[in-house]
């Protein structure tokens, strides 16, 4: 009879436990999109990778989105058009203050921190062929692309340049297209900030010779004194055309949830994510900073409770002041 009894207990056990799994789960959304950047970039590869990832883990359908980078999908994240989505730092805080030209004046503070992703390099590509070796090779009145619209090269790398005291056309395009525009000789040059390899960049190197252009010492401490970014080497392992590491300048990247997704959903969106850094690094060399221990190089952008929960019970430390609500 006490067999019996416990036998009892434990299906009604493991029936209540299931009952308020489901229950905790119906309000978990049908379908998820991340919002990445242009085709040909790193956003795009890095986020179809951890968007499948999530979909296979929670059994929740979801994709990668093709949008304008991320000042874009701050904006798409707030209003909850992407339910995530992936951003660099510097255009987060400056939609947090309401400086995102997408959306003026608004402060777009209903997207979350999600997990750290990877560092962006700001790196500068030319034809060989074009002599241009340097940034002071660049000529006064050079045509150069920097992506697409509103994203993190578009806002950045012009502040840079004009530090350095280049005087410049600006273009704006996907990567891929504008990878082929300078190989068209349409370009001067096209100025990256994406995740390295870049995919446009690997692209152009297979099939014609190129310069990937390093900053000076004296240009590197320039501009990391005048906007928010840090010193960083790209390594030469990353593309054939480069036999050493060249100086570069970089931004954290992380992705980001709309803040009123359900913690447990997002707490097992980043559970998938994080707990496969393997199936993440065979997707995009990125990945390889994608690590719990990488949270704390948010200082400013309010975590998702979710999220926040994931990392606290992994080694972070997390102050209540910066989870959202």
């Amino acid at each position: 009879m006490k067999t019996i009894k416990t036998f009892v207990l434990s299906v009604a056990l493991v029936a209540a436990s299931s009952s308020l799994f489901a229950e905790d789960k119906s309000a978990w959304p049908e379908s998820f999109t991340v919002g990445t950047g242009s085709q040909g970039g790193a956003y795009f590869g890095y986020g179809t990778a951890w968007a499948n990832i999530v979909s296979e883990q929670t059994g929740v359908t979801g994709g990668a989105e093709v949008t304008g980078g991320p000042m874009q999908n701050m904006a798409l994240v707030h209003t909850g058009d992407n339910h995530f989505g992936m951003t660099t730092m510097g255009p987060a805080r400056e939609s947090l203050e309401g400086n995102n030209a997408i959306a003026p004046g608004i402060q777009l503070d209903n997207a979350c921190a999600m997990f750290p992703m990877y560092q962006t390099p700001f790196s500068i590509t030319a034809l060989t062929s074009s002599g241009i070796t340097s940034i002071s090779d660049i000529p006064d009145g050079a045509v150069i692309g920097f992506g697409p619209a509103g994203s993190t090269s578009d806002t950045y790398f012009p502040r840079m340049l004009a530090a350095l005291g280049l005087k410049f056309e600006r273009r704006n395009g996907g990567w891929s297209d504008l990878g082929g525009q300078v190989q068209d000789g349409l370009l001067d040059v096209v100025a990256f900030a994406a995740g390295v390899p870049v995919p446009a960049v690997s692209q152009l190197e297979v099939q014609t010779d190129i310069n990937i252009i390093e900053f000076t010492e004296e240009e590197q401490a320039k501009i990391i004194d005048a906007l928010p970014v840090s010193d960083y080497e790209i390594p030469a392992s990353v593309y054939k055309s480069l036999e050493t590491p060249a100086r570069s300048v970089a931004m954290w990247n992380f992705a980001i949830a709309n803040c009123d997704l359900p913690e447990s959903f997002v707490y097992e969106a980043v559970k998938a994510v994080m707990s496969d850094n393997e199936r993440m690094v065979q997707a995009h060399k990125g990945a390889r900073t994608t690590l719990a221990k990488h949270w704390d190089k948010n200082t400013f952008l309010p975590w998702h409770p979710g999220a926040a929960r994931w990392f606290n019970e992994n080694g972070g430390s997390i102050s209540p002041n910066l989870i959202h609500n």
